[in-house]
């Protein structure tokens, strides 16, 4: 690929055809998709089906993040960022030069704020999950995500599966981020450097929680912890993770599936405690042996459904992951 000036200020039209100078592929452009600190991309058709296009004149961009995706395809079970299909130049009329680009999958499915707006704050959990299962698998190859955000997040299915659709931000462990958003960025709300590691990433998804239950994104205002901590005790659904999410925001985990076990024995804990009821008033005109009978009748079927309703839970839990297991290896 030739190493060119770095200028993103051009477009492609819908209809375009896109031929690469060394494989000889064609790919008809349909439409943008999106921009960023490195490029242009956009949905392609080709004699496979839809693909998603990225073009640039960064050419060390582009290389570095070709990089990334051949790493995550070694990465079994991941499905953090979309397969690698062709990486080419190609001839821009206009500009009279070679552009490079690749070619990646084309990932349909929600976004992951307007996924959870639709369906509810219980699928948080289960995509936040399996997020940490694959950064789990990332971390493990020497590499961390960086750039993390609903943004990047796409809901495909069924079954319900997280998917990435940028992996412009992912940096080698040890090295400085090289892309990040603010407010997914623990730099920025002063708990963290911006050096890639395993708990930077774990900031993000922290914050990304935040996000799904706040989906206006909110500004820092004087100190981002006191902040932050104050958000999550005006929420529920934060107030019931706060153990989880204070470890993740004060970098206190070292590895995703550290978080990932605590988040699923806190899930276990709210279910159990939503199932706990309060004895009833006993009536004092009733017999006291028959007062206390109906209690001990009472708190053995309370004691059964709390026994049954944990065991559906973790079997749908199990389920849940066996879809997503499976899913992956075929």
């Amino acid at each position: 690929m030739m190493n060119i000036s770095m200028n993103n200020n051009f477009n492609i039209s819908s209809g375009t055809i896109i031929k690469g100078k060394w494989h000889g592929n064609c790919y008809r452009i349909i439409n943008i998709l999106g921009s960023g600190a490195i490029g242009h991309v956009y949905l392609a058709e080709c004699r496979h089906g839809k693909v998603a296009l990225k073009l640039s004149e960064n050419s060390m961009g582009i290389t570095s993040e070709v990089n990334v995706l051949k790493c995550l395809a070694k990465v079994q079970g991941s499905s953090l960022g979309p397969s690698l299909v062709d990486v080419d130049d190609y001839f821009h009329p206009e500009l009279q030069k070679h552009i490079p680009f690749y070619v990646m999958e084309y990932i349909k499915g929600e976004h992951f704020i307007q996924f959870i707006e639709n369906r509810g704050t219980e699928w948080i959990d289960i995509l936040i999950l399996q997020l940490l299962t694959n950064l789990a698998e990332l971390h493990r190859f020497g590499w961390v995500f960086g750039d993390l955000k609903p943004d990047n997040l796409i809901v495909t299915f069924p079954p319900p599966k997280i998917r990435c659709i940028d992996v412009g931000g992912t940096t080698r462990i040890g090295r400085s981020i090289k892309e990040f958003t603010e407010f997914f960025d623990r730099g920025h709300w002063e708990l963290g450097i911006r050096k890639a590691e395993p708990s930077y990433d774990l900031f993000a998804v922290a914050m990304i929680i935040f996000n799904a239950v706040y989906p206006k994104r909110f500004k820092k205002i004087g100190k981002g912890k006191d902040q932050l901590l104050q958000l999550m005790n005006s929420h529920s659904f934060l107030q019931q993770r706060k153990s989880v999410l204070t470890k993740a925001l004060l970098g206190s985990y070292t590895s995703a599936l550290e978080m990932k076990e605590d988040l699923l024995k806190t899930i276990v804990a709210n279910r159990n405690l939503r199932n706990v009821s309060y004895p009833l008033r006993v009536n004092k005109s009733q017999p006291q042996s028959y007062s206390k009978n109906r209690k001990q009748v009472k708190k053995k079927k309370r004691r059964k459904r709390f026994f049954l309703e944990t065991f559906l839970l973790l079997i749908c839990l199990a389920l849940l992951y066996s879809f997503y297991i499976l899913t992956n290896l075929l």
